[in-house]
């Protein structure tokens, strides 16, 4: 559940330097001395919303190589690596979209699709899982990664925290206003500290509630590659056995850039409501029954 988690703390951190550029600058124009401009502020959350969102989408790929980093393999010349590649460019190849930069990293077993183009995706496998699996069971992995890339995985994931970050924004500043021209009584022409503290700490708040909103977006996204690997594949049984096969693997803890792009996450009580992937026995029903 890697990606989705830095993708959500990078959008939130945009988030924040934008709102405090905006307030150190004045350009909170929704303001006005006669209130609360609600049209004005709509296209001020659309703006700050979708793009935070877009902004993290576009730096994800610089991002993951950054915080994995990673080795490009697409030009070496060891036999694994060729192997990858030439496995990821003939899955590409059947997915219709251009060969994804292909990378590997140390860590336990797992595996991660990035990029905000899908064109210019990057597709990567940890160490741990080139050295826990047989090759079949690799290419099955690879196969969602791929699959993530071909269905615009990445784009969907960002316009999706674009909508959820939107009303985040228009909301806590509705809810801020009133509390400080309402509750707090605050007579000033200006917003008052009771709107700023109020934003802020709503901000925070109905982030966490967007982010769990997005994860269970991120979740049904998941079982729809699972089915793209079967069909890049040809069959769905390797499928079925390489998520068996990481159902008694540790995925450990993947750089969070590629959280929801991953294979595999293991989460538990509260964190499930915030975790990219279904649990391994529900993707392999869901595959058996497709």
């Amino acid at each position: 559940m890697k990606r989705i988690v830095l993708f959500l703390l990078t959008n939130l951190g945009v988030m924040l330097v934008l709102g405090l550029a905006v307030n150190l600058l004045g350009l909170n124009r929704f303001l006005t001395t006669n209130g609360l401009d609600l049209t004005s502020l709509l296209g001020f959350a659309l703006v700050m919303g979708f793009g935070g969102a877009f902004i993290s989408l576009l730096i994800s790929k610089p991002m993951a190589k950054w915080t994995t980093k990673l080795q490009v393999i697409n030009s070496s010349a060891d036999t694994t690596h060729m192997w990858l590649v030439t496995t990821v460019e003939r899955m590409a190849a059947k997915a219709g979209i251009e060969t994804p930069e292909v990378g590997i990293y140390e860590g336990a077993p797992n595996a991660f699709a990035t990029g905000a183009f899908k064109n210019s995706a990057l597709v990567a496998v940890s160490t741990g899982l080139l050295q826990s699996m047989t090759r079949e069971e690799v290419e099955a992995v690879l196969g969602p990664e791929v699959a993530h890339v071909a269905n615009g995985d990445m784009v969907t994931m960002a316009l999706i925290q674009g909508v959820m970050n939107t009303f985040v924004v228009f909301l806590s500043r509705v809810i801020g206003y009133f509390v400080d021209k309402v509750v707090l009584r605050n007579q000033n022409d200006g917003p008052g500290i009771g709107y700023y503290v109020t934003t802020i700490m709503l901000d925070i708040v109905l982030g966490v509630v967007a982010a769990i909103i997005v994860a269970w977006f991120s979740r049904q996204r998941e079982f729809r590659a699972d089915a793209g690997a079967a069909q890049l594949m040809g069959r769905k049984q390797p499928m079925m056995n390489a998520l068996a096969r990481l159902g008694g693997l540790d995925p450990g803890e993947m750089p969070k850039a590629m959280q929801s792009m991953g294979i595999s996450s293991r989460p538990s009580g509260l964190m499930a409501l915030f975790s990219s992937h279904p649990p391994i026995d529900q993707r392999i029903e869901r595959l058996r029954q497709a």
